[in-house]
């Protein structure tokens, strides 16, 4: 039964490689705005990753470094790897960039329901990336795409 008013909770899922840096970092991110925003029975967000290389380890303490210098609460958690469920369970899956879109697809097959998008394109850069920390070590320069995504992601959602 709906109730009038009631409108169905929209279900994230961010995607990165290892699922220990940028995707952990925007679903705490994305939480965090949802609760600022006072959504939260709007909103059900989590990530994972395309590989399986960090399955089972926490968050990446660069990651956690940054998110507590931002004031974004996070939790102890352990990196998952996409499964092609996933798909059919959430409404919105998120890409930090093109390698992550051919490792969703690697999963999933086609985004036949057109679900599939890069977190930037949330921000008005359909093309854009989210640079990885892992390599780069500028967790600032990912922090800031990845807010700006989320941003238009609650703006949008």
């Amino acid at each position: 039964m709906v109730y009038e008013g009631l409108e169905r909770m929209k279900k994230v899922l961010f995607i990165c490689h290892g699922n220990i840096c940028r995707s952990t970092m925007a679903e705490f991110v994305m939480k965090h705005l949802v609760k600022q925003a006072g959504r939260e029975d709007e909103f059900e967000i989590a990530s994972a990753a395309t590989s399986r290389e960090e399955i089972g380890h926490d968050t990446h303490y660069g990651t956690k470094e940054k998110l507590r210098e931002k004031g974004v609460p996070f939790a102890k958690r352990q990196a998952v790897q996409m499964t092609k469920q996933d798909y059919q369970y959430y409404d919105l899956i998120v890409a930090m960039d093109r390698e992550n879109l051919w490792g969703i697809r690697r999963i999933i097959g086609d985004d036949t329901l057109g679900k599939v998008r890069l977190l930037l394109s949330y921000a008005g850069e359909p093309e854009g990336e989210v640079a990885d920390p892992w390599y780069t070590g500028n967790f600032e320069a990912t922090y800031v795409d990845v807010l700006r995504g989320c941003q238009g992601i609650l703006k949008n959602g």
